[in-house]
């Protein structure tokens, strides 16, 4: 019987799971509400089932499954398989790897969602040609996963945290205590909120880069407003790490050449000696963090996916 791990991938809407073999193939996938409007305690019971449904399922394919990769939001301690602060679950210093060990059936790694996104596309994606990989997820948050020197980096789970580099001093309160942080500027709520103060009228992220790229002045505004705090905050990380991808996902992503190109212009216009990297779109879309978690059980088990 071939064998694979259960990938889980915990986001604050919707929880994305999958069986993944040892190329890195997701063989089946669901995905699911996350139930956190019923509390922080439902939301773990909720994740119990989550992967006693794939191991159930992976059975039903005549799959064995080894282990469980568990990815999620906020400050995670991969070491210690602790979540140290999610904000957008009420989940505080939480030993979630222990928790879901005692209840499931195998082994248990637990990750963050961005930074095994990172890992997964430097293995099977965009970065998988070079050593040195950020990948950037920019969505109702701001955050980034680094691989340096062909591994992943987490710094006692606080590494990435590219949406809290201050970009306009004094600027916009963030949530995280501190002023003017590029999520203050370049996130999608920030975009939208952002176009509504200057024209009184309420639209989605996307239609304020639909009108950017159509000439709308307000909209081209906001946009490069936008663009240039990720620029600003980029530059900064290619100075100290000099990665040689940057990989730019998330729901910003999405909006393709319309994100990819000025941020590319603003980036080159901020460097002069550095190494310059490619910044480029990801290869496997929104199911990265879930491959990724997979690719974290694997490891758990101290085996290395062949793609």
């Amino acid at each position: 019987m071939a064998e694979c791990v259960v990938a889980v991938d915990l986001g604050g809407t919707s929880i994305k799971a999958g069986l993944v073999d040892r190329r890195g193939t997701l063989l089946h996938r669901r995905r699911v509400p996350t139930a956190r409007e019923d509390g922080d305690e439902a939301v773990l019971r909720q994740l119990v089932r989550v992967v006693t449904d794939m191991i159930d399922a992976a059975t039903e394919r005549d799959l064995v499954p080894l282990a469980a990769g568990v990815a999620v939001l906020g400050i995670v301690d991969e070491r210690h398989g602790r979540v140290i602060t999610a904000s957008n679950l009420g989940w505080r210093d939480l030993p979630v790897g222990e928790y879901l060990e005692q209840r499931i059936a195998v082994p248990v790694a637990l990750g963050h969602d961005v930074r095994v996104g990172a890992w997964a596309e430097w293995a099977l994606g965009a970065g998988r040609d070079v050593a040195d990989v950020l990948f950037l997820a920019v969505g109702t948050g701001v955050s980034a996963g680094l691989v340096l020197d062909g591994r992943l980096h987490s710094g006692g789970g606080y590494a990435g945290e590219l949406g809290h580099v201050v970009v306009a001093p004094g600027g916009r309160a963030c949530g995280c205590g501190n002023r003017g942080c590029v999520e203050t500027v370049a996130s999608a709520a920030a975009i939208a909120d952002r176009y509504a103060e200057l024209s009184g009228e309420s639209i989605s992220t996307a239609e304020v880069a639909a009108r950017a790229a159509r000439g709308g002045r307000l909209a081209a505004q906001v946009w490069g407003e936008a663009v240039e705090a990720l620029a600003t905050a980029l530059a900064a990380a290619v100075n100290l790490l000099a990665p040689e991808v940057i990989i730019v996902g998330g729901g910003l992503g999405g909006a393709g050449s319309a994100v990819l190109d000025p941020l590319r212009d603003r980036l080159s216009e901020h460097l002069t000696f550095q190494r310059r990297p490619r910044v480029v779109a990801p290869e496997l879309g929104d199911l990265a963090g879930c491959i990724g978690a997979g690719l974290l059980a694997w490891q758990r088990l101290d085996r290395q996916v062949r793609p």
